[in-house]
């Protein structure tokens, strides 16, 4: 009797051994995935706690948030799902399986994905045509060593996911352009990506670094761009805002920077502002040169809480603005609740009000406080995403 009443304590405590090691890993991984989510600024909780996000991918286009609002215009019944299998590049013929030929030559919606990891050194400038995505989740995408990405007098593009680098200026020519037709275009200067007369434009979760030049141009009268999740590093000039001083059309000029890691070792433009306005908020900045912030021709810049950690040595001053005797000192450069590390300062405007981002209700998002933004921008730029777990 004895042995049986052991044989049968053994006996449940075996089954309780069990019935832990079947429930505890679903109940860890609920409570995983609840905590990961609550480390996920608003666009990343959107689509990246979904398992199924591959097959799901036009989810991504209701996430965005800022002045390009929701890219609901890139999705629909019509859309076209376009993979890209061949990293080579023809500037005038492309080839149906290169980018080229997915981005520049088919019209209408199109979602771009990559059949696996590629290295692309494109001929000449990618021009993009309007409502394109390229969707670089899953594989590893560079497009990099000569040429890199133009958006020209085009609308509705998301970019996502996609190392953009060491980009090379270019001599005139010809190429093709954003509507399936071959054009001249002339001299490019080296950067990652560059927008002209472009709108609602999302750049989301790339990588960017080491160009000739700079790594975002955002230029004559583009406007309603978000710039979100991306890491910007080893540069000089990051991220300029307006074409040039006498370009008054960026007067119009709507941008959204948000979520972002700036560093290490960028000198100067994140960004550098003209005419427009920007709404700046809840990005790590880590270290300049001569400035992080800057301006001219009287722009309204809004730094909302965001993380400025000045570098150990020189400048620590997070803004710069031009002088102008014709325009004396008009700019409007204000911060609110940023915070400041290693000695960090921000030289706001005195006086007047605070210019506000006006967002419509879809472009609308919570800026939070500046304590969380380490978490909110450690998986800035390309994600890795495996296939037997979240994004």
């Amino acid at each position: 009797m004895v042995s049986h009443g052991i044989n049968s304590i053994l006996w449940h405590f075996i089954l309780v051994i069990v019935i832990v090691a079947l429930f505890t890993p679903t109940l860890s991984a609920a409570k995983q995935s609840k905590i990961n989510g609550l480390k996920m600024n608003v666009i990343d909780r959107c689509w990246r706690l979904n398992p199924e996000w591959r097959r799901h991918r036009p989810q991504l286009a209701t996430c965005s948030v800022g002045y390009t609002g929701k890219m609901t215009n890139n999705i629909g019944d019509d859309l076209i799902h376009y993979k890209v299998i061949d990293p080579s590049d023809d500037p005038i013929n492309p080839k149906s399986g290169t980018l080229r030929y997915g981005a520049s030559v088919i019209q209408g919606k199109v979602w771009i994905t990559f059949q696996r990891d590629m290295h692309i050194k494109l001929e000449r400038p990618l021009l993009i045509s309007s409502f394109t995505t390229i969707d670089g989740r899953g594989v590893n995408v560079h497009i990099a060593d000569n040429a890199c990405i133009m958006i020209f007098k085009a609308t509705n593009i998301i970019i996502h996911g996609i190392r953009v680098h060491h980009c090379k200026p270019q001599a005139p020519g010809i190429v093709m352009g954003p509507e399936g037709k071959v054009v001249p275009l002339g001299q490019v200067d080296g950067d990652a990506i560059r927008l002209v007369t472009a709108s609602k434009i999302w750049i989301d979760h790339n990588t960017l670094y080491n160009c000739q030049d700079g790594l975002l141009d955002v230029t004559r009268g583009s406007t309603d761009v978000t710039i979100s999740n991306n890491w910007f590093r080893d540069q000089d000039k990051v991220m300029l805002l307006g074409h040039d001083d006498g370009y008054v059309r960026d007067q119009n000029m709507k941008i959204t920077v948000v979520y972002n890691h700036f560093g290490p070792n960028c000198n100067q433009r994140m960004p550098r502002i003209r005419h427009g306005y920007a709404h700046v908020a809840n990005n790590l900045y880590l270290g300049w040169v001569q400035y992080a912030i800057g301006g001219s021709m009287g722009p309204s810049l809004k730094s909302e809480a965001n993380l400025f950690i000045a570098p150990t040595t020189g400048s620590k001053e997070v803004t710069w603005r031009k002088n102008s005797h014709k325009n004396g000192d008009i700019w409007e450069f204000h911060s609110v609740r940023d915070a400041f590390e290693n000695g960090a300062s921000f030289a706001v405007t005195k006086g007047g009000r605070v210019p506000k981002p006006n967002y419509s209700k879809e472009q609308c998002f919570k800026v939070v406080n500046v304590n969380s933004v380490r978490s909110l921008t450690s998986s800035s730029g390309v994600l890795q995403c495996t296939k037997t777990s979240i994004c």
